[in-house]
């Protein structure tokens, strides 16, 4: 294993042997990007009929032809030394201002498991709109967060429109409306 990067997170080469399905051998090389593992959570309103979202600035997806680098997506963020239901009710206080109460896993996913390490905890949370708070992010740690409250049915459209393209914020919005709160307000 060589280490090729660690000023961000650790970008690694590895050499390995692989045995193919027809029983024969190969040397591999890959490279890993390790960021740590995350979370994230939808927070929604079902008597409302609304989710609660963050917009900010994301340069990965600015520079990969994203107009304006400004992203829609769910609350999220890295475990760091915490549980992932730990993390994302930090997350989710520190972006959007909820505390949140019911906690609910949904699924776990690789988003990228081609070169990225990344595991992602899915959650769902209810929340109150008269008991949100600033939220905003952590301005010392450069986040610029605002804060969206939509209507569900339009978060729906706007990933057709391309106005939502995050994978984890299409699978929330997507597990809400098949088998969530939403279910039966989205057919």
């Amino acid at each position: 294993m060589e280490l090729l990067s660690s000023a961000w997170y650790v970008l690694r080469r590895t050499t390995f042997d692989y045995q193919h399905g027809d029983g024969h051998w190969t040397t591999e090389q890959r490279e890993t990007y390790d960021r740590g593992n995350g979370a994230t959570v939808l927070l929604y309103d079902v008597e409302g009929g609304t989710v609660l979202l963050t917009r900010q600035f994301r340069y990965p997806v600015y520079v990969n032809d994203h107009p304006d680098g400004m992203f829609v997506e769910t609350a999220a963020g890295l475990l760091d030394a915490d549980d992932p239901e730990t993390a994302i009710r930090r997350e989710a206080q520190e972006e959007t201002g909820v505390r949140i109460g019911a906690l609910e896993h949904v699924f776990d996913v690789y988003t990228s498991p081609g070169s990225v390490t990344e595991r992602l905890h899915c959650y769902a949370a209810p929340y109150d709109p008269a008991d949100r708070g600033r939220g905003g992010g952590i301005a010392e740690e450069g986040e610029d967060i605002e804060v969206l409250e939509l209507p569900f049915t339009k978060a729906l459209e706007m990933i057709g429109t391309g106005e939502i393209a995050d994978a984890k914020t299409i699978m929330l919005l997507q597990w809400a409306a098949l088998t969530g709160p939403f279910r039966t307000a989205a057919g």
